[in-house]
């Protein structure tokens, strides 16, 4: 695990510091110290529901004769998640077209099928190159012989706050696990803990791989009379990206997001 770990960056003026322990194309797991827990939910939020990404929003149907209404085509086409670059598109609200869809923050599209045919993601053709379905055998519906889809789409970009299909990732932390092993049985509970995740050396616990540490191993070792303080000023987060956006963007996104917020907070 060390020799995936980065270096520890250190916030000019501020004691917190920051450091990846684990990152993939989709997903990042990194510690953070010296915060409290309410700006840890903070940035959890900021990343789920203030960062945004591209979706499908409007649907305008030219034909249909499938089993599934209109209403529920759309509702299937919002949920796929598209590959977004927040360099190429505004949002709706703040694009100088005032919320009419133009190029700037909108991406036009369409979807043509004839049965018999399974309709897949793949098969929406967007007149940006860049964007695309991140999964491209998400099912859209089954045509059998004689049916037709044929309809046009605009995908906007939006917040999780107005709609989960908006959403760029799931993002989960706890407080960095302190072990006091005095009167515990180790060897009981490490039977079922990974050599490559965590390892005893006497009455120590030092954990290996926080990115693979679950809370199931806490109980067990709580099980077996180790006692765990999790701390509250220092916490392992955990980003799991849809694939719209990487997970380096999406937290670099979220600190922007709180740091806009700040900007408009006046003290007295």
């Amino acid at each position: 695990m060390a020799a995936e770990r980065k270096a520890v960056k250190e916030v000019e003026g501020c004691k917190m510091k920051a450091e990846i322990l684990k990152q993939s194309e989709n997903e990042i797991t990194f510690v953070v110290e010296g915060i409290g827990p309410a700006l840890a939910n903070a940035i959890r939020r900021a990343a789920m529901f203030e960062v945004p990404t591209l979706a499908i929003e409007d649907v305008y149907f030219n034909k249909n004769s499938s089993v599934l209404y209109d209403e529920i085509v759309a509702h299937r086409l919002g949920l796929i998640p598209l590959k977004t670059d927040l360099k190429s598109y505004n949002l709706p609200a703040d694009c100088t077209c005032k919320d009419k869809l133009c190029a700037k923050c909108s991406v036009k599209g369409t979807l043509k099928a004839k049965g018999p045919v399974t309709v897949y993601a793949e098969d929406l053709k967007f007149k940006d190159a860049s964007v695309r379905a991140i999964q491209p055998k998400i099912p859209i519906v089954k045509l059998l012989e004689g049916q037709e889809l044929e309809l046009e789409f605009a995908a906007v970009l939006g917040k999780g706050l107005e709609h989960t299909k908006w959403s760029s990732c799931h993002v989960y932390y706890r407080g960095w696990p302190e072990f006091d092993a005095k009167d515990a049985d180790l060897d009981k509970a490490f039977e079922n803990i990974p050599s490559n995740v965590a390892k005893k050396s006497g009455r120590t616990i030092e954990v290996l791989d926080f990115a693979h540490w679950q809370i199931a191993y806490e109980e067990l070792l709580a099980k077996s009379g180790v006692k765990i303080t999790n701390r509250d000023d220092k916490f392992i987060f955990t980003i799991e990206s849809w694939g719209q956006l990487t997970p380096k963007t999406i937290v670099n996104e979220a600190l922007n997001v709180l740091q806009d917020k700040l900007k408009t907070v006046k003290l007295k």
